[in-house]
């Protein structure tokens, strides 16, 4: 008797069971597709992504390759056309690059350049922070040295990832204004900064020796 009601149990499960898949079949199969087509679609996307990529940097380093080779119009015309219509990435180096091109042959022009690229907020921070140090380096020797204080001393705060390099810079600056204590205490914050550069740490401590020599750099 019991094997009779365990058999009539298992025949109404099952009836159940084909009674559910009837009813949600339609919903499961359909869940399946899409599951198939999202990982093929992912799939897809992914391999035209990473040929994207690989296009781009080729075209990156075609248009590096013309301006280490003194062609900057040309390098110039390259980097632009990828900051146009290239992946993200490359297309942000491709600014980078085209504001050198542009720097090469008019640093006015390089500093405008490389201005609109660290003030556009579209841009990662990391790369807002190159192109600004990049503008400070063009502007040391065209800026009145207060006017150029003002402008990046806030860079040099301790939690600034470049901040040595502006405090190298404001020394510059400071040197050429005759502020030999502000000159010191820029270069003192390099040498007391364990994170410095070596070489950075090295010219601080040679222009330390003009500072306390009350000279002006050549």
């Amino acid at each position: 008797m019991a094997d009779f009601f365990r058999e009539v149990d298992e025949d109404v499960r099952r009836d159940q069971a084909i009674q559910l898949w009837k009813k949600y079949q339609n919903w499961v199969i359909g869940a399946a597709l899409i599951i198939v087509a999202a990982t093929a679609g992912w799939r897809v996307y992914d391999y035209f992504r990473l040929k994207a990529g690989e296009a781009a940097g080729s075209r990156y380093e075609a248009a590096l390759q013309l301006l280490q080779n003194g062609t900057d119009g040309e390098a110039d015309k390259q980097f632009r056309a990828l900051a146009k219509d290239g992946p993200y990435g490359y297309a942000t180096l491709a600014r980078l690059g085209a504001a050198d091109a542009i720097a090469a042959k008019d640093p006015a022009a390089g500093i405008g350049a490389y201005d609109a690229v660290a003030e556009d907020p579209r841009v990662e921070p990391t790369y807002q922070d190159i192109a600004r140090l990049r503008a400070a380096y063009l502007r040391i020797d065209r800026e009145d040295p207060k006017k150029f204080e003002a402008r990046y001393a806030p860079f040099a705060d301790p939690e600034r990832p470049y901040r040595n390099f502006y405090r190298e810079l404001l020394a510059l600056a400071a040197f050429k204004s005759g502020d030999f204590d502000s000159a010191g205490r820029w270069l003192d914050e390099i040498a007391m900064d364990p994170s410095a550069p070596p070489a950075l740490r090295g010219r601080a401590g040679a222009f330390l020796e003009l500072v306390q020599a009350g000279k002006l750099p050549n």
